[in-house]
This record gives C-alpha cells, structure tokens and sequence, in this order.
C-alpha cells in the first residue's frame, strides 16, 4: 500500500498518540536494519566468554538477533514501546524481597494485550502488517529503543529514559508501514559507576556488560540447578531478582510510580512473609501468582532461593557466636 509523505507524518503522530492512550509512556521509531558491527561484535565477545552463564537461549537465532527484519517479512520500521512499572507501594524491608517488575501482573500478558491493539490501529489504518514482540523474540530491545530515541544504555545494562530513569518494560512492533526514524539518544553515564560499585555480587564490569554468572537476578530467576555456595550471602534478603543497580542509580531519583493498576501490588503480596514462602502449598504458589512473572522461578525455586537466605543467615549467627 502507498502512502503519501503527508500521511506518514500524520499516521506517525497518530501511533503516537494511540500509544499514549494505551498506557505506555515512550513511543519512537527505529529503522529496521541490521544492528551496526559494534553491537554485533560486543555481543558476540559477551557470549564466547561465557557471560551468558545458564541463559543457553542468549546463543540461538544470532541471525534475527543481528537483523530484526528477519522476524517480519517486508519490515521498514521497529516501533520502540515503554512502559512504567515502578510500584507506588512497597514491601516492608525486613520482608523477602522480590523485583519491582515482578509486583504486579506479568509484563507479558499486559504488554501484549497493548501491543496488539496498538498494531490492529496500525494495520487499520495503513494497511501494513504488524509483530508485536515482548521479551521472547530474539529482539534486542535495549538497542532498538536507544536507535528509537526512547533512552541509552547505562553501564548497568538497563535502559534510562532521561528524566525519567530505569523502571520500564520495553516492547517492540515490527511493521511494513515506513515510517520517519526519531533520532537516536546519544547519551551515556560515564563517568557515575554507582551501579558497578553496588553490585551485591560483582556481576558488573562498568562495560556496559552483566556476567549472567555472578548476577543475582539471572541466578535466583533463570537457573534451575542449586545456587552456587556464595549466592545466599550476597542475596541478603532478596528471594526473586535483584534491582541494587538500578535502586542506587542517580536517574531514578525522578522516578515516579506507575499509574497502571496492573503493576500495583496486592495486599495479599505485600503481606508475604518468609514464613508464608517456607510453608507455601503448589496450589496456594499458583493462586498468588498465576499471572505474575514470578511463576517463571516456580514454587521449588522460590524456595530454593529463600533457603539460600536462610542457611546464609545461620553461617553468620555462628561466626558471630
């Protein structure tokens, strides 16, 4: 279908707008091409020396992940989408604590739902065929939203949005409707370091790169064999993921809380003690987080990773004795 200049800059904002109206906070188009040489070879070097740790997928499909356009026949135009999540309540410090991202319902489902009226706008009204890709597709979104415009890449590998920090899930479109790219953000956040200086495991190297080996969140969600014998201490009380890099980073003091109900938490979920999580049934694991992304870890590795805390806690009790 051809469209007119005139109507792809209208078309443009109008995405934009229905964007808007869905929820999400950033909207920016990348042209759809192949990831420049730098970021080819950086990947390549992340993964030949072994910082991918137990994340096996990182390694297939380096062909789409290398031209995304290999995920859509025809496509002309990443639409970059993000997303606030950051709760607006807490968990009581002294509570196992779980990753802001995981509060609320999982991502996948939210997003995606989203998504998908946003790409039926799209195909309504141009006639373009549309992907909509969350977090499963071998799609580098990080990249993909800084070549959008929507933020850079810290050193703590988390994309910042300037002004308005780290705390967003990322979604992409892949469309055949050729639309105007918005300018790629070219600022960085060298020179800071606090992510690498509060890394409770050293899984930072200041590279802009995370040793999936070393990264508390990669272990207490992605591996599914025992946790190594240092993890427990560096855990503190964190039974699901970590966000130390990201709760020190100097840009989410302006983070303000998401308005989407949801990514708020429940009662239910806020009153979760390391009591309820050592006693906790299958059946009660999965009525809590039926449509959470904590059901990734499952209920043995929640608990798993809560004993790690525990035998941690032990070990120090008795060289304080």
């Amino acid at each position: 279908m051809e469209i007119s200049h005139a109507h792809t800059a209208n078309i443009a904002a109008d995405i934009k707008t229905q964007a808007a109206s869905l929820g999400f906070d950033a909207c920016g188009y990348a042209r759809a091409q192949a990831v420049d040489e730098r970021a080819r070879r950086c990947y390549r070097q992340w993964l030949d020396d072994g910082r991918h740790g137990c994340m096996a997928w990182a390694s297939r499909h380096a062909d789409v992940r290398d031209d995304p356009r290999r995920l859509l026949d025809g496509a002309h135009t990443i639409v970059m989408l993000a997303m606030n999540y950051r709760p607006p309540r807490l968990q009581a410090a002294g509570a196992p604590q779980f990753a802001w991202y995981a509060y609320g319902r999982d991502y996948h489902e939210v997003l995606r739902e989203r998504m998908r009226q946003l790409a039926t706008f799209i195909r309504e009204s141009t006639g373009c065929e549309c992907r909509c890709c969350v977090d499963t597709a071998p799609l580098r979104e990080r990249y993909w939203a800084q070549q959008a415009g929507l933020g850079f890449i810290g050193r703590n590998n988390q994309l910042i949005l300037p002004g308005r920090g780290s705390y967003f899930f990322l979604g992409a479109v892949l469309t055949t409707l050729e639309l105007p790219p918005d300018t790629p953000c070219l600022l960085t956040c060298e020179g800071c370091g606090a992510c690498v200086a509060a890394c409770p495991a050293g899984a930072l190297s200041g590279d802009g790169a995370v040793d999936a080996r070393r990264c508390l969140s990669c272990l207490t969600i992605e591996l599914r064999e025992p946790l190594p014998s240092w993890a427990g201490q560096a855990m503190g009380n964190r039974v699901y993921g970590c966000d130390a890099c990201q709760h020190c980073c100097p840009h989410n003091s302006l983070a303000a809380p998401t308005d989407l109900a949801d990514f708020h938490p429940t009662e239910q979920f806020l009153r979760l003690d390391a009591e309820a999580i050592r006693q906790m049934t299958p059946g009660e694991f999965s009525l809590l987080f039926s449509h959470s992304a904590v059901k990734r870890v499952k209920l043995n590795g929640l608990q798993r990773n809560l004993a790690a805390i525990d035998e941690a806690k032990l070990t120090d009790n008795d060289h304080n004795i």
